[in-house]
């Protein structure tokens, strides 16, 4: 793994994550039943471009908790109000808060593009290029920092941690976009939009956000929603 990290040794910088995706496993991800010669070809086409410009890119750094409350937690100086995101944290002092990115080059590839195919099958590998970089760094902090199982939770996930809380996330990073080109906008949507932000934390018990959504047909969905945990955490 190549980890190029600052002067503040809590900070981890990925610039070099290896991506090897295939034809292949794009087609796989599209979810395309019948897979046409031209939309083979144009797959081929577009992994071997990809290839050459991909660079996804993550950073993490090791936080700490100075204060709980009922509101929520303050780590490194930065609070977060979630009631869930409290329970989660409960017995435990160190996380780790994270970004992970396709890139700003692999991005760059979708520019301009206005046959639908060609976007929605450089959007997947975008999204397997992130993908990529957020197991890099959940398996360097695994390994580094000799922690078990870990679960993470975003900004914006649920209702019960908005959006908004990218702002101190990203604060308590610092240079997100210095160090791997990822923007925060107004609005707290990060470009490249194929970007994911959160906090890994270890637990005995893997938790998904997913299981405190009741959101009917979710595309992104990685867990069902269990109503007993939901009330369990009061949300």
């Amino acid at each position: 793994m190549s980890a190029q990290s600052s002067t503040d040794s809590t900070l981890h910088v990925f610039r070099e994550i290896p991506f090897d995706t295939t034809a292949d496993g794009v087609l796989r991800a599209m979810k395309i039943r019948k897979v046409s010669p031209s939309l083979s070809r144009l797959t081929d086409d577009l992994v071997a471009r990809s290839r050459e410009v991909a660079r996804p890119k993550a950073l993490c750094r090791v936080a700490y908790i100075d204060e709980r409350t009922d509101l929520g937690v303050t780590i490194g100086g930065q609070a977060f109000t979630s009631h869930v995101l409290r329970q989660n944290f409960e017995g435990i002092q160190r996380v780790f808060p994270f970004v992970a990115t396709c890139g700003t080059e692999l991005e760059g590839l979708l520019q301009n593009r206005t046959d639908i195919m060609e976007s929605y099958c450089l959007d997947t590998i975008m999204m397997l290029a992130v993908e990529t970089a957020r197991r890099h760094v959940e398996q360097f902090i695994k390994d580094r920092y000799s922690v078990g199982q870990m679960s993470r939770m975003q900004p914006g996930s649920l209702k019960d941690w908005p959006i908004e809380e990218q702002r101190p996330l990203f604060t308590l990073l610092g240079g997100v976009e210095e160090h791997i080109g990822v923007r925060l906008s107004d609005h707290y949507l990060m470009t490249p939009i194929k970007s994911v932000s959160g906090i890994f934390f270890p637990t005995e018990v893997r938790f998904e956000s997913c299981q405190l959504c009741d959101r009917a047909n979710c595309p992104g969905r990685r867990s069902p929603h269990d109503a007993t945990l939901s009330a369990r955490y009061g949300v």
